[in-house]
């Protein structure tokens, strides 16, 4: 019941033989054709009439060809153009050359679109213009053409995956084996479903099929050569839903879509971040192998992680507390000590930038001067040579006054030539007087710039001096109470303002406070407090303040402490 797919190959350009559906190598359904691409639209009408022997013929109506047989040549391209041998109207070959198997002359090339001034590639066909259909010859029946000029048969929406179709119109003598002869061409069928009617749904294997099954929309369909009303009818071909249909194209949507999925999930895979390396457990032993890694930089952000895992975990609880605190006491110390080396680092960079900038300022003012001296020289050269050549000029007038114009015209061109060089040493001159100003400009420029270095190179030695200073009363810090009292300790209105500051902090801190915390209190009101500066002048005052050791083992730090009440009632 169902028919193979049957290769059917169909070139408009090259197939001039009329189509027949009982052939095997016959195509399925053809256009009619227009002749030449480009040259004109006109339709070439076919008839075709099988033979006794099922041969095929072609019969070309000759009336519309009004060619002057004056010009054999132009007869035989049209004739050598539609595919046939170049006959006269006699019956006589205009030409030998004419090769059946190819079906043109060797001689005469056909008319084709590419030729020289025909242009490249054939107009477009218009979209409204008629489509002219041939007729089909099948065994059993015949298929004749709809009317080119009506419209073209109204179908309904495509249903999704549709490879079913409605044909209505069938003859009432129409049996099941004709229909299959009909439509088989289109494709193979699965499943025809026969009413009694005069429709039927017929089922294709593929979704192409359809579209050739709607070609035959319109054709009238007549059994053999019979012209009774039960024998005739015009088909009616549309898109029919069928629920085998949709069920199939739902499933390859779910296929597609999970296919989709699955690719996404591999992508996402693919880009997700690697998972970080696993935190073991705490227990007593990796906790003190975390705080030997405390100790050492080279695993010290490694162990920081851990610890932090660790108390994201909440592993800390009242038995393991003294470990967690002596483990961040540690890290403590650790980040403080990197965080000062910070500094001393960041100082010496400062310090290597301004021992930088004076040795270029020493470079540049040698340079500049360097240069000042060649451009003094040169001018001096190029002042000689002028007056040399003013001289030179001097002595020429004198002798041209004393000689005639006309008997030395060579004397002449010589002034000439000595005067347009005076001229020209002339503007040289000015030049080298400007580039010499300019030149003594940039070197007052760079002296002042020198004297301004200097005067901060000054300051910083009075700095360096007071920082000595001040290490030098720390040292003697040991000295008895009555020289103390002698010596003020408190040297400015800046170091009583901090003296009165530190002594409000560490008085509401009884307990004392580290050295770092009290400069990052002061830091809040002056970043440029240092360190060593608030050391020292705490050290200084021994009577005021006072340093203790609190803590055990790593949590052991040095604390100062507020004692200026204990002294008071002292004395």
């Amino acid at each position: 019941m169902c028919g193979g797919l049957n290769q059917m190959p169909f070139d408009p350009a090259n197939n001039n033989d009329p189509l027949q559906f009982g052939s095997a190598s016959g195509p399925l359904v053809t256009e009619g054709l227009i002749e030449n691409g480009g040259e004109s639209n006109k339709k070439r009408k076919r008839t075709n009439a099988p033979s006794a022997d099922n041969s095929r013929t072609l019969n070309v109506d000759t009336t519309g060809m009004t060619l002057p047989m004056s010009d054999p040549t132009a007869w035989a391209t049209a004739m050598n153009n539609l595919g046939m041998a170049p006959l006269g109207i006699a019956g006589q070959p205009i030409l030998p050359d004419f090769d059946p198997a190819l079906g043109m002359m060797t001689g005469i090339p056909p008319i084709t679109p590419m030729m020289p001034g025909l242009g490249i590639v054939p107009p477009p066909i218009p979209p409204d213009m008629p489509v002219v259909k041939e007729i089909i010859h099948c065994k059993s029946c015949t298929l004749f053409p709809p009317n080119p000029n009506l419209p073209p048969p109204a179908t309904r929406e495509r249903p999704p995956g549709c490879k079913t179709v409605f044909v209505g119109g069938l003859p009432e003598n129409g049996t099941e084996q004709i229909i299959v002869e009909v439509f088989e061409q289109c494709g193979e069928i699965i499943a025809i479903r026969k009413s009694k009617k005069n429709f039927c749904h017929i089922r294709f294997a593929e979704e192409y099929m359809v579209d050739k099954a709607l070609y035959l929309s319109g054709y009238r369909i007549r059994l053999g050569s019979s012209t009774d009303k039960k024998d005739t009818g015009r088909l009616h071909v549309d898109f029919a839903q069928a629920r085998d249909d949709l069920y199939e194209w739902e499933c390859k949507q779910r296929m597609l879509a999970r296919e989709e999925r699955h690719r996404r999930r591999m992508e996402e895979e693919r880009l997700r971040p690697q998972s970080p390396p696993p935190v073991v457990h705490y227990s007593d032993h990796e906790c003190s192998i975390v705080a030997e890694k405390l100790k050492d930089d080279s695993k010290f952000s490694e162990a920081v992680q851990t610890l932090l895992t660790w108390i994201e975990r909440g592993e800390v609880n009242r038995r393991s507390a003294n470990n967690f605190y002596s483990m961040i006491q540690s890290a403590n110390s650790h980040i403080r000590r990197l965080v000062n080396e910070k500094a001393a680092h960041e100082k010496d960079m400062e310090e290597a930038k301004e021992k930088f900038k004076q040795a270029l300022s020493g470079i540049l003012i040698q340079s500049l001067v360097s240069q000042t001296e060649a451009l003094k020289e040169e001018n001096d050269s190029l002042r000689w040579q002028l007056d040399a050549y003013r001289n030179e000029v001097e002595l020429l007038k004198q002798e041209q006054g004393k000689a005639h114009r006309e008997d030395d015209p060579n004397k002449e061109q010589q002034l000439n030539l000595l005067q347009q060089a005076l001229q020209g040493m002339q503007q040289h001159l000015l030049k080298v007087q400007e580039e010499y100003k300019r030149k003594e400009a940039e070197l007052e420029k760079i002296k002042d710039d020198k004297i301004q270095v200097e005067k901060i190179l000054e300051n910083l030695k009075e700095k360096e001096g007071c920082a000595s200073r001040l290490c030098a009363s720390s040292q003697d810090s040991d000295y008895p109470l009555e020289k103390t009292l002698n010596s003020s300790p408190i040297k400015s209105e800046r170091e009583a303002l901090l003296v009165g500051i530190i002594s409000t902090f560490l008085h509401v801190h009884p307990f004392g406070a580290s050295i770092e915390y009290i400069c990052s209190y002061l830091h809040r009101l002056d970043n440029k407090i240092c360190t060593s500066d608030v050391e020292c002048l705490l050290s200084r005052l021994q009577h005021t303040f006072k340093q203790e050791m609190t803590g055990i083992g790593a949590s052991l730090e040095k604390r100062w402490k507020f004692c200026g009440f204990e002294c008071l009632k002292l004395t």
